[in-house]
């Protein structure tokens, strides 16, 4: 079955389309969250969480603003952070959540963080696309320096030696610390 015809079968809310987005991009999710996960049991309750926001959210997704796999992909990274979260946090929270102040950003703290976000990806626009590709697998998608080197080849040493200089480009670029 095709994109297509599981984004149509999510949309109507056909069961179909759930047991198909599992068979068709259920590797891509557990790849997405693994790195994250390290529990067997945490990734699997976590693969079920992200299928089931993908049901409930499809009317979200927008062909215009990206392709379905990178929609799904951030949906997952994003739901196993939270999962991150929510275990880590969840005993000790209950006890003062109702004296904590709000976690919602204010506006000035909304403007401050696009205009962070918005230069950020401006200078990723100026790197190579292997630069780009070790930057999101180490620094969005978490990945493990040793999991990079192997799938793409290099060795490890390469791996954070590129990063380093890539960094010290961003740095530069943004207008920080060279020498950090």
């Amino acid at each position: 079955m095709n994109e297509e015809e599981i984004i149509s079968l999510l949309r109507q809310r056909n069961q179909e389309g759930a047991k198909e987005l599992l068979s068709s991009y259920g590797s891509l999710v557990r790849y997405v969250v693994s790195p994250i996960l390290t529990d067997e049991q945490d990734r699997e309750e976590c693969v079920s969480e992200i299928i089931l926001r993908v049901w409930e959210r499809i009317d979200c997704y927008n062909e215009e603003k990206g392709s379905f796999k990178g929609w799904i992909t951030a949906v997952s990274r994003n739901a196993a952070l939270n999962f991150t979260r929510r275990n880590k946090f969840s005993d000790s929270v209950e006890k003062f959540e109702e004296h904590m102040p709000s976690n919602e950003p204010t506006p000035e703290e909304t403007v401050i963080m696009n205009e962070r976000r918005e230069s950020l990806l401006a200078a990723l626009k100026q790197l190579s696309s292997m630069d780009t590709e070790l930057f999101y697998r180490k620094y969005y998608y978490l990945q493990s320096t040793e999991q990079i080197a192997s799938e793409l080849s290099m060795t490890v040493r390469a791996v954070e030696g590129r990063l380093y200089r890539i960094k010290k480009r961003l740095r530069k670029r943004l207008g920080g610390e060279e020498n950090e």
